[in-house]
């Protein structure tokens, strides 16, 4: 059974005190996850934008399902606002799948982008984003405002995508990706383990990757999040792991990042390389 160390340090308790005194909102604490503790100590926070209710049902995900309020226009400088006063290093935005809007909540996107630079010119940028229904033109604005690293995730392999990410398609994320290393940006993306797949799956899934220039790989261990959701079908060992880690940095991904603990925006701020 992996172990997670108490947070301990000064910036962790620096940063917990921000956001305890200015009821400030992260994935961090709302996901539970279980790095907080180290990445606040190194100055990295995930903040969520777009609302908390996703218009997708992905069979992995505890995230609400639903009709979505409408995007809030002053999101981006209240989250700018929280990424200032626990002054973050490094910040990783992600944000629900807004099917609904026509821009796929894009312009919402870019404004947190521009707001975040303009309160904290010295952060840099992490953008985990959806693959915006395939509209294209919504993802050129995410490229035109150049976030230091794009983040698209695959979640499994292609024979589960149906199941696992029931409205995505496996090959339009291949796209996405395509389209932003073209567009110039240094991509990634994550994969959870123990959903059903095979070692011979998980690496043609990375060879997939690499075919789209993906540079940075996350592999991590699924937990079933509540009984309505998918089981987990394996626990995947921390030596397999390290094994697919070496086979990942085999194939040519700048850094891969692997273990039962490994989430999307872990030791993100290592990845600006």
């Amino acid at each position: 059974m992996a172990k997670v160390k108490l947070p301990t340090g000064e910036n962790f308790k620096k940063v917990r005190g921000l956001v305890d005194e200015h009821k400030l909102h992260t994935i961090c604490e709302s996901g539970s996850c279980p790095n907080m503790g180290e990445c606040w100590g190194e100055g990295t926070a995930t903040f969520m934008i777009l609302g908390n209710i996703c218009t997708r049902s992905c069979g992995f995900c505890a995230v609400k399902t639903g009709k979505p309020l409408p995007a809030d226009l002053l999101e981006p400088k209240r989250v700018a606002e929280s990424v200032r006063l626990m002054q973050i290093k490094h910040a990783v935005i992600t944000s629900v799948d807004r099917d609904d809007l026509e821009d796929g909540g894009s312009v919402i996107w870019v404004a947190t982008v521009n707001e975040i630079r303009k309160q904290s010119p010295q952060t840099t940028l992490e953008t985990l984003i959806p693959d915006f229904g395939g509209k294209w033109e919504n993802l050129q604005r995410i490229i035109d405002v150049a976030p230091e690293i794009v983040s698209h995730n695959l979640e499994t392999v292609r024979r589960l995508t149906k199941e696992v990410r029931i409205q995505a398609k496996y090959d339009r994320s291949l796209d996405a990706l395509l389209r932003l290393k073209k567009g110039g940006m240094r991509t990634k993306s994550g994969v959870m383990l123990g959903l059903g797949e095979t070692e011979a799956e998980v690496i043609e899934t990375m060879d997939d990757l690499r075919s789209v220039q993906v540079d940075i790989l996350t592999l991590g261990q699924y937990l079933q999040p509540t009984p309505k959701h998918l089981e987990v079908q394996s626990f995947i060992t921390p030596e397999k792991f390290e094994e697919y880690k070496e086979i990942g940095l085999s194939k040519g991904f700048r850094y891969v990042e692997s273990g039962p603990l490994v989430r999307s925006s872990y030791h993100a701020e290592k990845h600006l390389f």
